[in-house]
């Protein structure tokens, strides 16, 4: 196991990455896909609310995720200044952030050590989830993850890898698109971007263009990382 988390894997042909990048822009656009999908987002949001908490010496005290795809973070320390702010600027840009790392491990053909990362990632997660469904959600997705990495082929995990870092990446920039049509229509008066204006004195608009920006710079880099590679090996 050490060998093979230490290791490096053959990535998929460029052809299944291509395919594995459709089937990530279809969860995405598809509306019913995504209103499932979207719990992964979700995850990844909370998840980078709790760690930013924690490294800027907030206490975190549980996270919360809900069947309508939302959630909510709770932390405790100064409610304003760096450490707050950092905090409410981690969820939206943690999605295509964290599917850049992906990209970068899958690129230099750490597949087996971006599943196993994802896996201690869930896991530290699920200590803090504090109701059913968060649980369950945590639980499942750890499950396929790790069914994956246990029981698959080499082929198999590659192409998930594959899978999982495109559809994070894509999937960056319809939050904040889905975020700034509730500002707009004054349904999100307590949105990140809204709390951060409140931090901050920059107007919510502001910060909705920066996660905007972080998504869609992950998703060129990213994608920048995962194609010529694989298409290299493979040609």
């Amino acid at each position: 196991m050490f060998d093979r988390l230490t290791g490096t894997q053959q990535a998929p042909p460029w052809w299944l990455v291509g395919i594995a990048a459709a089937v990530a822009l279809a969860a995405v656009a598809h509306g019913p896909t995504w209103r499932l999908a979207r719990n992964v987002v979700t995850i990844a949001h909370e998840g980078g609310h709790a760690l930013v908490a924690l490294l800027t010496g907030r206490k975190l005290d549980g996270i919360k995720l809900h069947s309508d795809t939302s959630g909510v973070t709770v932390s405790r320390g100064k409610p304003h200044g760096p450490g707050m702010v950092f905090t409410a600027m981690a969820g939206y840009v943690t999605p295509p952030l964290l599917g850049l790392l992906f990209a970068a491990l899958l690129a230099g053909g750490r597949i087996t050590l971006m599943l196993w990362f994802s896996l201690l990632l869930l896991a530290g997660m699920l200590v803090m989830i504090r109701n059913a469904y968060g649980a369950l959600s945590v639980i499942i997705t750890g499950a396929v993850v790790f069914a994956v990495s246990w029981f698959g082929g080499s082929t198999v995990q590659a192409v998930f890898g594959y899978l999982a870092a495109w559809f994070l990446l894509l999937a960056g920039t319809r939050p904040v698109v889905e975020l700034q049509r509730m500002r707009t229509r004054r349904m999100a008066p307590s949105s990140d971007a809204d709390q951060l204006a409140h931090l901050t004195g920059v107007p919510g608009l502001f910060w909705v263009t920066v996660f905007a920006l972080v998504a869609l710079l992950s998703l060129v880099a990213g994608g920048a990382l995962l194609f010529p590679d694989a298409a290299t090996t493979h040609v």
